[in-house]
């Protein structure tokens, strides 16, 4: 990927920083609160989360089947359908398409995946123009960053910096008020819509059974990329697609609840072939995703429907924002699907940036195990860099934590030795690999009894 750091650090918040005071904080309590209210409402959460974990263990375990199918009622409805394996072919199809049809501005919508596949890079290599539509995606634009935020693009961004940029940008004075920034950028952006030839939209869910297109938004900016070009483009994720309208049905009623706290979104646009006129294509993208398929261990992330609750809830993120993940997917799912995606030693360090409080799985719609994935993806990156020594320590570590007796017999052995090492005045210095602890810390000498002997003292 030519957007990827050379290497990704989880970066620390400057001194004096204050995560209570945050723009991002800020916003992503705010976006808790309405996400419970809303699903304080819905008696059968729970229920519904059950149903949309089983029906995408189902579309992971059938996909070949179900892209199958969706192909052939996608054509069936006049569409055109692509396959592209990395990156580079998803852009080459576009671009090809671009050629084939005189294309010199492009208008899009907000897609994460296009954002994973550099589509507008690629664009704009081209010689093209490509012009973000969705309004936190244009100030990202104008910024030349990525976005933040799967659902806030923009929301590491204050009043007053939208407004120096679409000032500079739009060749006018713009004053710091939401009304007045988002007239300026409307006038803007609708005279591109006008002028495109192209529209690239990603997709929420795409229904096997009838070949629709389902695009999820609040602002119609979706629909207009999607109706006034005469060439449409619709990227997706192989995971995305889904069996059935009634399947719709579900995740409907959990992703808006769980992404903006809202029962439904402005607009949820259906898409079951082109209107008269118009070129439909579909460009179903794997980029690594059929290699976490084929890991049952972790294939559970593909479950994720992108509502970002997860990164709403996290005590991580909050505090350093979505730009420290270092790519494009942040938070706890970023932590572990940017690992898996670019099967990089750069995104090594990503598990890591987690507390494993749990509240992401708890407030994930459909109910994947962040914590375990995490757990998983540490342990596999640990194993990469420890030391026989480590490993023996850790296993020999398990070996005695499985057992009550075990664990009693050597914590009295343990606390012996160093009581004994701690007289002869040699606990600061302890021997490799224990060593690299007391480099700059004293080992703490540990109590006579255990707290279980204490407890059980009358």
């Amino acid at each position: 990927m030519s957007g990827l750091p050379q290497t990704l650090r989880i970066q620390q918040p400057p001194p004096g920083f204050d995560p209570g005071a945050s723009k991002v904080a800020k916003a992503a309590r705010h976006a808790t609160l309405q996400r419970s209210a809303a699903i304080a409402e819905v008696a059968n959460w729970e229920d519904l989360r059950a149903r949309a974990k089983v029906i995408r263990a189902y579309t992971l375990e059938h996909i070949d089947v179900l892209l199958q199918q969706l192909e052939v009622n996608f054509r069936g409805a006049g569409g055109v359908v692509h396959y592209a394996s990395d990156a580079r072919s998803a852009c080459t199809i576009l671009l090809d398409l671009a050629r084939q049809h005189g294309v010199r501005r492009v208008v899009k919508s907000k897609s994460m995946v296009s954002e994973e596949l550099e589509v507008n890079e690629a664009i704009q290599r081209a010689g093209l123009e490509v012009v973000e539509t969705d309004l936190g995606e244009f100030i990202i634009q104008l910024a030349g960053e990525r976005p933040s935020h799967i659902t806030a693009p923009a929301i590491h961004k204050s009043t007053e910096e939208i407004a120096t940029l679409l000032s500079r940008h739009l060749g006018e004075s713009l004053p710091p008020d939401p009304q007045a920034l988002l007239l300026a950028a409307r006038a803007y952006l609708r005279k591109r819509f006008l002028d495109a030839e192209m529209g690239i939209i990603g997709v929420n869910f795409a229904v096997a059974e009838t070949g629709t297109l389902v695009v999820v938004e609040n602002e119609g900016n979706a629909r207009l990329v999607s109706t006034l070009p005469r060439l449409l483009v619709a990227i997706m994720g192989i995971e995305k697609v889904t069996p059935a309208l009634l399947d719709l049905a579900t995740f409907l009623r959990l992703l808006p609840r769980s992404a903006t706290g809202q029962v439904m979104t402005s607009y949820v646009s259906l898409i079951s072939g082109p209107y008269p006129g118009q070129e439909l294509h579909l460009i179903v993208v794997d980029n690594g995703r059929r290699r976490i398929l084929g890991d049952p261990t972790v294939r559970e992330i593909l479950h994720c429907i992108r509502c970002g609750a997860c990164m709403n809830v996290c005590p991580v993120y909050r505090i350093i924002g979505g730009h420290a993940y270092g790519w494009v997917y942040t938070g706890p799912m970023g932590a572990i699907l940017s690992p898996l995606l670019l099967n990089a030693e750069t995104t090594s360090d990503l598990p890591f940036a987690s507390t494993l409080c749990g509240a992401c799985r708890e407030a994930c719609p459909v109910d994947i195990d962040l914590p375990r994935l995490l757990l998983e993806l540490r342990r596999r990156a640990a194993s990469k860099v420890s030391t026989p020594s480590e490993r023996w320590m850790m296993s020999t570590w398990a070996f005695a934590g499985k057992s009550r007796e075990r664990f009693s017999v050597g914590g009295k052995l343990v606390r012996r030795f160093l009581r004994v090492a701690r007289n002869l005045g040699s606990v600061q210095r302890l021997f490799p690999p224990l060593a690299g602890w007391t480099i700059s810390r004293d080992l703490p000498l540990p109590p006579a009894q255990s707290f279980r002997e204490r407890w059980r003292k009358p």
